[in-house]
């Protein structure tokens, strides 16, 4: 490429140089590209499948310690100038401006030539095993000590520049504000109105592990250098072994260069034996790609769905199952799917289902039953571009599943074997992982090892040091830019985050007092982070995303042989010349607004969650009483585990079908069978006792004898009212409606252990109901609670205010906001928490943490499954505006703040740590920004009087000990067992005269006294155990729609009675029963199932039964619903 047309007044150069050749570092070099460098960087998108070897040299790279430059110069020079490096070097062009090196020339003052400097260079698995074994051979320890000491002390000026270049990243990680539910809606709308197409993929169960090639490095989440990576190395170098069989030496040295050369990181979910037990122990050691991620310039980007699997099959890499769902009624059906299985589903159940219902099913390359077993975690659901279901049949079609030619031959030991014979020593594992992988796979193992004859010369010390001079330099380069405004944003708001800092040893033999290599680790310490994070990129559109799994390579050096000219002021214009050219696609993916092209939700299944609990606690039972309390390895703890959890199976079909797939025991069909075994075949209508409730507007009351005594408690926060609550209820006429006295311990006038105290009194009037006023955030209190129960014999009723919660507290920041502007309002409270309280602030953050880690449903449903039952007090308004950015700000520190606080100092008051000033600060500032609210956090709050009536009504009917059905649209968000058309009770009833005409059908309805047992009513249309999920879900879209029903007869026998019926339509399309004989059954006999109403037209061809036609018929609407 040429550069005669760039002014020189174009460039903006620092020199730096550092012996002979000398390096120019362009801050900016506004290059045209022309047509055929697009077509080139298109074309070095992917290398061919074939002949990768033949008629390309490979690209070389200047190194600045070379150690006959002056004879390097020409085969640089040579390489730029042949055809392939001018190929290679357009490819390179077009990624975006690219960093230069000038070539010297053999003779001094001759021209010099520019030469692209590539990320890395080919070279045979040989060469590149010989060059790193040299290489290490040339360090001079002496010397780097004498670097690493100084590292401290560099001092950062206006000559001083910061280059980095991200090497790994993961997808981040955005939270939905609104619910689970909402953001179903939304995805369900989106593919309604062709604007996206509903992309869900398997979760398997494993750990994040991406690669970047050997000198780009190996990663984990959040760390390097350790067992996770070196087992990541290992399984994926087997993979190559598996699929390319006796290439795979050279594919793996192939895969390696071009990864590097295309700045590319790829992540996979890593599913192992030997990193730990995610609830059930997987038969393969395996893995699935999820990401593949272009890192060379600008924001990294993420390949779709389409270009994943054509990477993946052009390097024949497994990839993961995917189902694409179009329309409205195959997402519909989707959601619906879930809800039918989310109990109960398996691998088999679950792929089944959603190959029947998708659009679009792509098979994943392994197969989860075969290498994990049936045992499933989960699913992600995401929105993803409405072409994607083109683009993958496209991708189908042109690149079919390639072959393995390695399976059946003799790929070496195993992982397990490996960690198994090495299991004494955690580094003697690594060091046989990377021995046994092969030099054309992992030639250098400085990550994990270090350079021999030096120590380990990170520190925390110097990680603080780096991030701060790595934010003072001037960047080289946009992508520095970019990350710099992170991290200052980061820092700024007091995000709970890591910077963690290591030696780069991939660039040891470059190290220099003036020139520091490192590799940046951004470790983000609570998943609140991405929330508040998101925040900030919404006041600041230039923002980057914050992403998982996060590393970065840093050069801090100098120009020291002349005074900068450049202003940083003149830097960052230059900068912002290429911001748009480099970001240009940043605003919009696929024409989804951000907040739609990351909807994203996971769902989970039981059978997962209780496979892990039972596991855990099983299997730690039986390994601690054989091993005792002594620290054990993953590889000890599952070696004995995976036996032990094949006998537990073996006990009964029920272990069996909880502990899953263990030792190959449990065939799905068993499975299904023991969970269905119990159910009736055409369903109920209501919800089955003990299931807790997953809706927050839904209650489910238990009853609660007379005979025995009541405790009302408040799992909550300080400001929710409970004292106030108290009183009311105290002061109420007649109590809670029975003779059972009424008796409040309010805890802020109880000195000493409280609960204890609750006990005490208790103990001497066990019958009466105490009022324990007193804030009961945790299971230890829970558990004090339940012991009082059993020693009192009295039933515990928990009143929790009402709020949507988030993923990871069940009081959302609008709840948060109202109780802490309530307790600044107070005047001489009991316990001193007023608005004369210093640290009120500090202290409704602790108490908020406390829930920490529990959304909203666990939260319900541990407590309605611990006490059997739920009151809810109403808090905020449903129809309320969001809540203002300034409060939602204010908290979002406030509780970053805390994190920080208690991860150094405790429990300790915020006035004796070392964030004192700060906490100081916040608490004035909140208490401007809650006041400058003060109508807006007035009129959300729901009317107090209305809370108390409500909170009496559901107290008084578990006084009293009424049982309230728990509401079937509890059951919509859990398990679906069936759908039906629920008809109303009167409506049928005004059928009945009609009926009445025919003597029998009149004496029958009479002797039965159908009109006044008539309670509920339905016509069911598919059933899960019978007509299979898939047809279960197919009525999704048509869910709580007015369906009208006719009926055309009336059938009866002696032990039952059902109306026959017929469907109509909505929205234009015929709703059609699954069942053989459309009906609603009526009434039964005692001890017949509702099922057998199916039997009526066959008793009626007997003379059984009579049918009574309903002449004309008779039209009522029912509403469609899944129960």
């Amino acid at each position: 490429m040429s550069l005669s047309s760039t002014s020189t007044s174009s460039l903006l150069l620092l020199l730096s140089p550092r012996g002979n050749p000398r390096r120019l570092l362009p801050l900016l070099l506004p290059l045209r590209l022309s047509s055929s460098s697009s077509a080139a960087a298109a074309a070095a998108a992917m290398p061919p499948r074939r002949d990768r070897h033949h008629g390309k040299q490979p690209q070389q790279q200047w190194k600045p310690k070379a150690t006959d430059p002056a004879a390097a110069a020409p085969a640089v020079v040579a390489a730029a100038s042949s055809p392939a490096s001018s190929t290679s070097s357009s490819a390179d062009f077009a990624g975006g401006v690219e960093r230069m090196t000038i070539s010297p020339s053999p003779q001094g003052g001759a021209s010099q030539v520019w030469v692209p400097r590539g990320y890395a260079t080919s070279a045979s698995s040989s060469s590149s095993s010989s060059s790193a074994a040299a290489a290490e051979q040339r360090i001079d320890a002496e010397k780097l000590s004498r670097v690493f000491k100084a590292a401290p002390n560099f001092e950062v000026d206006n000559n001083t520049f910061i280059q980095s270049q991200i090497r790994a990243t993961f997808y981040p990680k955005f939270e939905n504000e609104k619910s689970d539910q909402e953001t179903r809606t939304r995805m369900i709308e989106m593919v309604s109105h062709g604007l996206a197409t509903l992309e869900v993929t398997l979760k398997h169960s494993g750990s994040l592990f991406m690669y970047a090639g050997h000198h780009g490095g190996a990663y984990a989440k959040n760390s390097f250098g350790n067992i996770y990576t070196a087992v990541g190395v290992f399984v994926l170098g087997r993979l190559f072994r598996e699929a390319w069989g006796k290439e795979a030496p050279r594919m793996q040295e192939e895969f390696n260069v071009f990864l590097e050369k295309n700045c590319i990181s790829i992540s996979m979910e890593l599913v192992t034996a030997v990193l730990g037990d995610h609830g059930q122990r997987p038969k393969d050691d395996y893995a699935v790609i999820t990401a593949v991620t272009e890192l060379g310039h600008g924001k990294p980007k993420f390949y779709s769905t389409p270009e994943v699997i054509e990477f993946c099959r052009k390097w024949r890499l497994p990839t993961n199952h995917v189902w694409l769902f179009s329309t409205r009624k195959s997402a519909s059906s989707f959601f619906a799917a879930y809800d039918a299985l989310c109990e109960e589903g398996t691998a088999t159940s679950v792929c089944k289902a959603l190959d029947e219902i998708a659009d679009v099913a792509v098979p994943g390359s392994k197969d989860h039953v075969k290498v994990q077993g049936e045992i499933l975690e989960g699913l992600v659901a995401r929105i993803v571009s409405r072409e994607s279901s083109v683009q993958i049949e496209e991708v189908l079609r042109n690149y079919p599943l390639p072959p393995l030619d390695g399976v059946g031959s003799d790929l070496g030991p195993s992982l397990r074997e490996i960690c198994a014979a090495n299991r004494s020593d955690e580094k003697q594992q690594i060091k046989a992982l990377l021995e046994n992988v092969g030099p054309s796979m992992c030639p250098d193992h400085s990550d994990w090892f270090g350079c021999s004859g030096l120590d380990d010369h990170h520190s925390p010390s110097a990680n603080r040091s780096v991030v701060t001079k790595f934010l003072q330099a001037h960047p080289t380069d946009y992508t520095t830019k970019k990350l710099q405004e992170m991290i200052r944003v980061m820092k700024q708001r007091n995000f709970p985050a890591a910077f963690k800092c290591y030696w780069n040893y991939h660039k040891i033999d470059s190290l220099s007092n003036d020139s520091l290599y490192y590799k940046m680790v951004i470790h983000v310490l609570s998943d609140s982070v991405f929330r508040r994070y998101q925040q900030e990129m919404r006041r600041n559109q230039g923002l980057w995303p914050l992403y998982r799994g996060f590393f970065v390579d840093v050069n801090l050096f100098k120009v020291n042989n002349m005074k900068s000219s450049i202003p940083s002021e003149d830097i960052d214009t230059s900068l912002k010349n290429i911001n748009g050219a480099l970001d240009s696609n940043s605003s919009a993916k696929d024409g989804l607004a951000d907040e739609d092209s990351n909807l994203m939700v996971k769902l989970k299944f039981l059978t997962y969650k209780a496979d892990e609990e039972l596991g855990n606690i099983s299997k730690a039972v039986y390994i601690r009483r054989k091993y005792g309390n002594k620290p054990l390895s993953s590889s000890t703890y599952l070696s004995e585990a995976e036996p032990f959890l094949e006998q537990y199976a073996k006990r009964s079909p029920e272990n069996q079908a909880l502990i899953g797939a263990a030792g190959d025991l449990v065939q799905t069909e068993n499975f299904l069978a023991i969970l269905e075994a119990k159910r009736d075949e055409e369903g109920d209508l209501q919800a089955e006792r003990g299931t807790a409730p997953p809706s927050p507007t839904s209650t489910s009351l238990d009853v609660v004898p007379k005979a025995e005594g009541l405790i009302v408690f408040f799992p909550g926060i300080p400001g929710c009212a409970k004292s106030a609550l108290c009183k009311e209820i105290l002061t109420t006429p007649g109590g809670l409606g029975d003779n059972r006295p009424l008796h409040s311990l309010m805890g802020d006038l109880i000195k000493g252990r409280y609960w204890q105290k609750v006990a005490d009194e208790r103990k001497k009037k066990p019958f009466r109901i105490t009022l324990a006023d007193k804030n009961a955030p945790n299971e230890e209190v829970w558990r004090q609670i339940e012991d009082m129960c059993r020693t009192t014999k009295a039933a515990a009723v928990p009143v929790i205010p009402d709020s949507e919660g988030t993923d990871s507290n069940p009081f959302s920041l609008d709840a948060l906001a109202v109780f802490m502007f309530r307790v600044l309002q107070r005047v001489n409270h009991p316990g001193n928490l007023d608005k004369a309280s210093p640290n009120a602030g500090y202290v409704l953050l602790m108490f908020y943490n406390l829930y920490d880690g529990k959304s909203r449903r666990e939260f319900e449903s541990e407590l309605y499954e611990r006490f059997g039952s739920l009151v809810k007090m109403p808090l905020l308004k449903p129809d309320r505006v969001p809540l203002p950015d300034e409060v939602k700000a204010i908290l979002d520190e406030g509780i970053s703040l805390f994190r920080l606080h208690q991860s150094r100092h405790g429990r300790a008051e915020p006035s004796k740590g070392a964030y004192a000033k700060e906490w100081a600060q916040w608490e004035k500032r909140l208490r401007q920004v809650l006041f400058a609210n003060t109508d807006y956090l007035n009129s959300i709050q729901v009317p107090f009087d209305f809370a108390v009536k409500e909170v009496l009504e559901q107290l008084k009917s578990v006084a009293k000990g009424d049982l309230k059905t728990p509401d079937t649209t509890k059951r919509k968000f859990g398990n679906i067992v069936f759908a039906a058309v629920t008809l109303p009770p009167a409506d049928i009833l005004g059928a009945l005269p009609k009926l009445a005409e025919d003597t029998d059908a009149n004496k029958f309805l009479n002797n039965t006294k159908l009109a006044d047992n008539l309670t509920k009513a339905h016509v069911t249309l598919a059933h899960k155990r019978v007509h299979g999920v898939a047809a279960v879900s197919s009525y999704g879209v048509y869910q709580n729609h007015q369906v009208p029903v006719i009926f055309n007869a009336f059938l009866f026998s002696d032990k039952m009675a059902a109306l026959e019926v017929e469907l109509g339509t909505v929205n234009g399309e015929k709703i059609a029963s699954r069942n053989d004989w459309p009906h609603a059954t009526l009434w039964t006999a005692p001890g017949v199932a509702p099922k057998e109403a199916n039997t009526l037209p066959q008793l009626v061809t007997e003379g059984k039964a009579k049918r009574v036609a309903i002449d004309p018929p008779i039209t009522i609407s029912g509403v469609l619903d899944f129960y």
